[in-house]
């Protein structure tokens, strides 16, 4: 039922404001700023020791463990777009849907750097059609190649819109790298709250009457 409606919303079309995201991202950073801080410390920490002191398995964290701690974020961001008290454990929910995000991760990033290698333009086309991906399979409740399929014919309604949104994305990341890394820290979480804000404002009614999506998961949270 959900594909049918995700077909309506794409043939309905949609509009987005990119400055209102960032605001309202900034919003939710700010309701737990020490939580968010302290958890995007974690993950900064995690990745210079591995590049530092595992070098030859670094790979292995960027596949393993990586994309279930970045997913926290959007755990996070649904309950505070519910009004819900965040705890800091709430931050590695991303692990309890190990499998889903692991293969929706997998496939997506095999995908778009086949595109890389193939024409360049196709790598650059799956990098902002598979946005949506991991929100799918949390509160969509795809399996992995549905996931990427409807992330990416929702996002190719506005593709270009979201390239931008991409591209300023990235580049507030590199502008929070360049602080020594501290920026990140504001600028790391803000991006996947702009990701979910997103996402939750396209499909919300579409997965309203599910069972599963954005209100079952914040009901059993």
């Amino acid at each position: 039922m959900s594909k049918e409606k995700l077909a309506v919303l794409r043939a309905k079309g949609y509009d987005f404001d990119i400055q209102n995201l960032f605001e309202r991202a900034w919003g939710m950073y700010r309701i737990q700023p020490l939580l968010n801080a302290s958890f995007t410390m974690l993950i900064i920490s995690a990745n210079l020791l591995a590049a530092l002191y595992l070098k030859d398995y670094a790979f292995l964290y960027s596949l393993f463990l990586a994309p279930h701690l970045f997913s926290g974020f959007y755990f996070v961001a649904n309950k505070f777009s519910q009004g819900q008290q965040v705890v800091y454990p709430d931050f590695f929910k991303g692990l309890s849907f190990y499998i889903p995000i692991f293969s929706v991760w997998l496939i997506g990033q095999m995908i778009t750097a086949l595109g890389f290698v193939a024409l360049v333009i196709p790598g650059v086309y799956f990098l902002v059609a598979y946005n949506f991906a991991v929100l799918m399979v949390i509160f969509g409740g795809f399996d992995f190649w549905t996931a990427l399929e409807e992330s990416r014919k929702l996002i190719t309604v506005r593709w270009g819109k979201f390239a931008v949104l991409v591209i300023i994305l990235i580049v507030i990341n590199i502008l929070g790298a360049l602080l020594f890394l501290f920026g990140l820290i504001v600028t790391l979480p803000i991006s996947y709250y702009v990701t979910y804000i997103l996402f939750e404002d396209l499909t919300e009614d579409v997965f309203a009457e599910e069972g599963s999506g954005q209100s079952s998961y914040s009901s059993g949270s």
